[in-house]
């Protein structure tokens, strides 16, 4: 098998794996891209093979998701939460447009930042989870309007590699006072159009220099990113009802810490 073929099997398996988790899926990639030397047309596979983490969300989501779309035309419950998602994906939307040459040509490639973010990352995660927050929210169809936007700026800060979008949102939603269980939960709804929109966006800007020889390895990328990715939708929330955020916090001071390390080991 082809090596690049197999860097994006890899590549692809921990977009999986970290997306929905506080870890910073596009700090992983990258830093794992640097060191394995992998490089991608417009760095454009980091974020297309996002989109089967999204479809790995969907299919787990189908039945709620349903739902939703109709009780959406007669529910004002269910349009009010609608809203809510729009109201919270609008700030990274517009940011992310503004800035996105800035991100992909000089934060994706600054690893040392990737690594620094992972840690301060990980110490306000450990800080967060074992702060005596009160919990109000508990269902992500009932948070206030105000709620759903102040979210969503949180969800800004993850534009910083490393910094990650589920982390962000997750954080925000606590310090909001939404209780963990929830927290996670709409950070999936809320990465579906985060994902989505990235994805169609990165897609358009890179459309004059992407060619037939990047399909494969997308590809690759993408059928590895869509199965761990079910796997791990699937039991995250369970686990962080029982066992909260920590696990994530140590594991990002680990994965930042041996990365600068190896850095200025090996550059």
């Amino acid at each position: 098998m082809d090596q690049t073929i197999v860097e994006a099997l890899l590549l692809g398996l921990l977009e999986g794996l970290t997306e929905f988790i506080p870890v910073s899926s596009t700090g992983h990639i990258l830093l794992a891209g640097h060191f394995l030397g992998f490089q991608s047309t417009g760095k454009a596979f980091e974020v297309l093979i996002q989109l089967g983490a999204i479809l790995a969300i969907l299919s787990v989501y189908f039945g709620r998701l349903w739902r939703i779309l109709t009780d959406l035309p007669r529910d004002q419950r269910t349009q009010r939460f609608v809203l809510g998602i729009l109201i919270a994906f609008l700030p990274a939307a517009v940011l992310g447009a503004l800035g996105h040459s800035f991100i992909k040509t000089v934060l994706f490639e600054t690893p040392k930042l990737i690594c620094i973010m992972l840690i301060i990352g990980g110490i306000v995660l450990l800080l967060v989870d074992r702060m005596p927050l009160k919990a109000r929210y508990h269902d992500i169809m009932d948070f206030p309007l105000s709620t759903y936007l102040k979210i969503g700026l949180f969800q800004c800060l993850a534009m910083i590699p490393g910094t990650s979008r589920s982390g962000a949102t997750i954080v925000g939603s606590m310090l909001m006072g939404v209780d963990k269980r929830a927290a996670a939960e709409f950070s999936f709804f809320l990465a579906m159009p985060t994902m989505a929109g990235a994805f169609a966006y990165d897609l358009f800007k890179n459309r004059d220099i992407l060619s037939a020889t990047d399909l494969p390895i997308i590809a690759t990328g993408f059928v590895a990113a869509f199965v761990m990715a079910v796997i791990v939708v699937r039991y995250l929330l369970d686990y962080v009802s029982r066992h909260g955020y920590a696990l994530f916090g140590w594991w990002r001071l680990v994965v930042g810490t041996v990365g600068l390390i190896a850095l200025f080991a090996f550059g």
